[in-house]
């Protein structure tokens, strides 16, 4: 996988490439180049992949020939994966279909459209001849399928980093500007070959008052659904934190419908789906924490300390259950019932059951971040009251995910200070949790250990510094409360 980092620019087409030299670090230029190139397009008939700014093609000629799937990432950054080129031309290779399956959610993929382009190829390097930025002079013929084929000419220069820094695609960016180009209005040449027929449709976007609760809670819904599925093509290939970013997105989503439930309702059933989602993706991350958190526990140890065969089985065996966990996700990413909960976040995202509340304005909401804390309050006197260890332990727990809850009902209202309180609360309880939850598992692996005859003093050892851990966050947590609550007074 790649990261393109570039700058579209439209050009008339008289348009001279200005000279590059004198820029810093730049000593030659090569070129130009010149290739043909030609991309056949593929998308799902009503153009999903489109609507979301993803690009699908097969492209022959130039230096780099082979199937390309282009995700969305940042502005001026994108996601590129190569595959080879396969024999058939109009059958997209499994592996980059399936990236895409949060997207087409089994519809077909089909040809749409084929762009021919002559390119010249321009590249600035400095003294030891190493490419730093690739003018790319684009002359294009594009086509989009149908009863009537369309056709469109235009041309348009890309400047693309290489080993040079972003400050110098800037400067390459002004020049070429200055000699008469301009920013493109369309992100790639797909888009503006599509909008040129007809307007490519968004992802689904409610209509909401402007200054509203209902704007401020749809559009926070809107960014959080976005994110969950931006993860899902990182999350098949196992790309690090991307469970974990999908899974916080999925609880983001959860906790927002609840905390405006006066804004939006009917979502009982769509809470109930991203709760399952995020407990399968839970398995993974769990396990992904947890074996890193014994790795830097072994390394802080001293050799002598280490008996047996423990650091190959507290990485084995939990990777080997990592991977069954991760089998297990994508078998949910390929299903029905996962292809239903992103048709209902469209549905949420586009067509929501909003109540009157929403047409008031935004700053009504903001009594509901006092409400969400009083919940976590209130859950701390309950854990107070316990006297038995056994009954206050899930109780904290309590008090943790009402944290979680009123930091992300702070987020949503723009109230940090705020959230970061929630957070200080939900993160010293998380540290007590995950104290507890390695003991747990340290224990289960002595015992398999213990069956096989291994030496198990590390676990203990182990054990003993998971104990500590877990019990200093505990006796940590009555400053903080008491700092918190003092500070929350005054926010609110």
């Amino acid at each position: 996988m790649a990261i393109e980092i570039e700058d579209k620019f439209d050009v008339p087409v008289d348009y001279e490439t200005p000279e590059l030299t004198g820029l810093p670090g730049v000593v030659d230029v090569v070129g130009p180049r010149t290739y043909q190139l030609v991309a056949l397009y593929f998308d799902t008939p009503d153009l999903r992949l489109a609507a979301r700014g993803i690009t699908l093609r097969r492209r022959r000629g130039g230096t780099d020939a082979g199937w390309h799937l282009k995700l969305p990432k940042a502005k001026g950054v994108r996601q590129e994966i190569a595959h080879p080129l396969t024999r058939s031309i109009k059958t997209v290779p499994t592996e980059l279909a399936d990236l895409v399956l949060a997207y087409t959610r089994g519809a077909p993929l089909v040809p749409i459209a084929e762009l021919d382009t002559r390119r010249g190829v321009t590249t600035p390097v400095n003294g030891a001849g190493v490419r730093l930025v690739e003018i790319a002079d684009d002359r294009v013929k594009g086509t989009v399928f149908g009863a009537e084929p369309h056709v469109e000419r235009w041309r348009e220069v890309e400047a693309e980093l290489v080993e040079g820094d972003e400050k110098l695609l800037r400067k390459v960016g002004r020049r070429l500007v200055k000699a008469g180009a301009a920013p493109a209005g369309s992100a790639s040449k797909l888009a503006r070959l599509l909008n040129a027929v007809a307007p490519v449709p968004g992802p689904p976007r409610a209509a909401t008052r402007p200054g509203s609760a209902g704007e401020l809670v749809m559009n926070y819904l809107s960014a959080q659904a976005d994110a969950l599925l931006a993860q899902d093509p990182r999350v098949r290939q196992a790309e690090e934190d991307a469970v974990h970013q999908m899974r916080v997105a999925s609880r983001r989503l959860r906790s927002a419908l609840k905390s405006f439930a006066s804004v939006i309702e009917g979502t009982d059933p769509l809470q109930e789906e991203l709760k399952w989602l995020g407990q399968i993706l839970g398995e993974v991350r769990d396990l992904e924490v947890v074996r890193e958190r014994f790795a830097r526990r072994l390394d802080s140890l001293d050799g002598e300390l280490i008996v047996g065969p423990v650091r190959a089985r507290l990485s084995s065996d939990l990777l080997d259950a990592e991977h069954e966990a991760y089998d297990r996700i994508r078998e949910m990413l390929g299903g029905e019932r996962y292809f239903a909960l992103l048709d209902a976040l469209d549905d949420l995202t586009g067509s929501p059951t909003l109540t009157q509340a929403a047409r008031r304005p935004a700053g009504t909401l903001d009594a509901l971040a006092a409400k969400s804390w009083r919940r976590v309050t209130r859950a701390y006197a309950r854990a107070q009251a316990a006297d038995d260890p056994v009954v206050r332990e899930p109780a904290m727990h309590d008090v943790r995910k009402a944290a979680k809850r009123a930091r992300y009902t702070a987020e949503t209202l723009g109230m940090k200070k705020l959230a970061g309180r929630a957070e200080a609360v939900q993160e010293t309880l998380g540290a007590h949790l995950d104290g507890v939850v390695a003991q747990g598992r340290l224990a289960a692996e002595a015992e398999a250990a213990r069956r096989l005859g291994e030496d198990t003093f590390t676990y203990g050892v182990l054990s003993g510094l998971e104990r500590a851990a877990a019990e200093r966050a505990f006796e940590e947590f009555p400053r903080l409360w008491a700092e918190t609550t003092e500070a929350v007074a005054k926010l609110l």
